[in-house]
């Protein structure tokens, strides 16, 4: 049907795939499903070509019209499933469908591959990023630590999935991030073969004609990190994030950052009590005078959960911060800067008219795509940051897993849901953070090259099992990769025990700004510090220093 230089699409002999130069059995058939049913397919339609795109026309149970365009580029397929018609969209399925198709196979079809490796973007617990296609993948905005759920580390991670055997092939969504109203996308395998999910949630109604995000298949892949970069740029060339440029940023975004996480978990473990119950103004004024006494002043200092008295109103917890205000500035005479830890999504504290309900009423989330809720989170962050409010320096922002999902939930409506959701409320978030002060850093975990415009850092965030070096730097490449403008916060938390520790810490100069969670103790193993850690300690943060110098 088709060749070039760097590809060959043939039409296979039952007229439902596409053989892709060898690589890939492409199935023609897609599924977009509603709430009122799911979408299979009665026929389809020899490919033909319109206006230089190959069009895959199929007959659906649920659409007035569903079809596949294909078009040919220089040197990857751009692939566009559509459906005309009206109703609330559940689950799309790219390459695959339903098959209710006489005289052929019946229930699932799915697409082929018999490459064997796959490599996903997004860090998830207990699995490394390189494995069997047969393993799946999922990219998106909600997760946690709970059994198959452990995929939030990036919210969200570059859409992008390559497939290897000593060649690569890769498949990556591109659209507007206000058009990516799904929760996440995975990569469902069966087999050899594979199909890609994105779940709307029955949040996203169709009028007229809806358009999945375009799927660029794109082969001759030097290696995964070279395709992230190269996808970065097909974003660009279709104006779906912006060319990377250097910043102008303030020298102290650059400074080592002390969090005290990691040392509220120590306390925990010895006196009792959950972490966030440490996280007072007594505590953090032991925790930094213990690393002044070995000749450690961070630049940035975070305060972590719980300093507020509720997660959604972010007020100062008096009971643990008499004078949060007077604290910061204090702070700032020491010549040091102090960033809140804000959670995202939470709803404590806020009017449940404000929020993301279930069908009890409950709520479960800040709803940005309600004006009154929009005022409302301006006026918290602004109150958070202004002078006129705690003087605070910036914000780390957390839990963007906890973005809403599921089908029976209410909120004010205006399109945007999943990862568009997400972006909207950072939006928010970020242009008032800079208006209360305008050199205000915000770090997050959202290496997505369309969220460049909310954030100022991407944090690496938490550690999971294995070895810490390797799953961290694999995660800074990722970063470097999409997102090469912007700078990396190391994090560090929670290490297995010291030895993993001292071996991050010793490269955490070539990652990124070191980042230090504990004051006297490591929380996993109980084990001091010691003369040799803290001199350790002091000679990376001075090795960073002259670097960002």
């Amino acid at each position: 049907m088709f060749e070039n230089d760097a590809y060959r699409l043939e039409l296979a002999a039952n007229g439902r795939s596409l053989d892709f130069s060898s690589l890939l059995s492409l199935s023609l058939l897609s599924a977009v499903d509603r709430v009122d049913g799911v979408d299979e397919t009665l026929s389809v339609s020899p490919p033909e070509l319109r206006d230089g795109t190959i069009v895959v026309e199929r007959r659906s149970t649920l659409w007035e019209r569903a079809w596949l365009e294909l078009r040919c580029l220089e040197t990857c397929v751009e692939v566009h499933t559509c459906v005309r018609g009206r109703g609330a969209i559940t689950d799309v399925r790219l390459l695959g469908g339903r098959s209710l198709i006489p005289g052929a196979p019946l229930g699932r079809v799915l697409s082929g591959t018999r490459l064997k490796a796959l490599f996903t973007p997004n860090p998830e617990n207990g699995v490394a990023p390189f494995r069997a296609v047969g393993e799946g993948a999922v990219i998106g905005v909600a997760g946690d630590g709970e059994p198959g759920r452990g995929h939030w580390l990036f919210t969200p991670a570059p859409l992008y999935l390559a497939f290897g055997d000593g060649e690569w092939i890769d498949l990556a969504l591109a659209a507007l991030v206000a058009e990516l109203r799904f929760v996440e996308l995975a990569l469902e395998t069966a087999a050899n073969g594979f199909s890609l999910k994105l779940d709307y949630d029955g949040q996203t109604p169709a009028e007229g004609e809806f358009r999945a995000p375009a799927l660029l298949i794109t082969p001759n892949v030097p290696e995964p990190y070279a395709g992230l970069r190269r996808h970065r740029g097909d974003l660009i060339a279709r104006r779906f994030a912006p060319e990377p440029a250097p910043r102008s940023t303030p020298a102290w975004w650059e400074q080592p950052i002390f969090c005290g996480w990691g040392a509220q978990c120590h306390v925990a473990e010895t006196t009792g009590g959950l972490a966030r119950d440490h996280a007072t103004q007594e505590r953090y004024d032991e925790f930094l005078a213990r690393l002044e006494e070995h000749g450690l002043v961070p630049g940035t200092i975070v305060l972590d959960d719980k300093w507020q008295a509720t997660y959604g109103g972010n007020e100062a917890d008096t009971q643990k911060w008499p004078d949060l205000k007077g604290w910061i500035t204090a702070r700032h005479a020491h010549g040091q800067h102090v960033l809140l830890w804000w959670k995202a999504w939470d709803p404590e504290g806020l009017d449940p008219e404000l929020c993301v309900r279930n069908p009890d009423g409950d709520p479960v989330a800040l709803d940005p795509s309600n004006p009154a809720a929009r005022d409302e989170l301006r006026r918290i962050i602004g109150r958070m940051l202004s002078p006129d409010g705690l003087g605070a320096d910036g914000l780390k922002v957390d839990f963007t897993a906890r973005t809403p999902s599921g089908r029976a939930l209410s909120h004010h409506g205006g399109g945007a849901w999943g990862i568009a959701l997400l972006h909207e409320l950072l939006s928010i978030v970020y242009t008032a953070a800079k208006e209360a002060k305008p050199d205000a850093l915000v770090i997050t975990h959202t290496p997505h090259p369309s969220f460049v415009d909310v954030t100022d850092m991407i944090r690496l965030n938490d550690m999971t099992s294995g070895e810490v070096v390797p799953q961290m730097t694999f995660r800074a490449d990722v970063v470097r990769a999409a997102c090469p403008e912007l700078p990396i916060d190391t994090d560090d938390w929670r290490v297995p025990d010291k030895r993993a520790w001292r071996a991050f810490l010793d490269v955490k100069a070539d990652i990124g700004v070191p980042s230090l969670y504990y004051a006297s103790h490591l929380d996993a193993t109980g084990e001091e510090l010691d003369a040799d850690d803290y001199a350790a300690l002091r000679r990376v943060w001075q090795e960073w220093t002259e670097r960002a110098a």
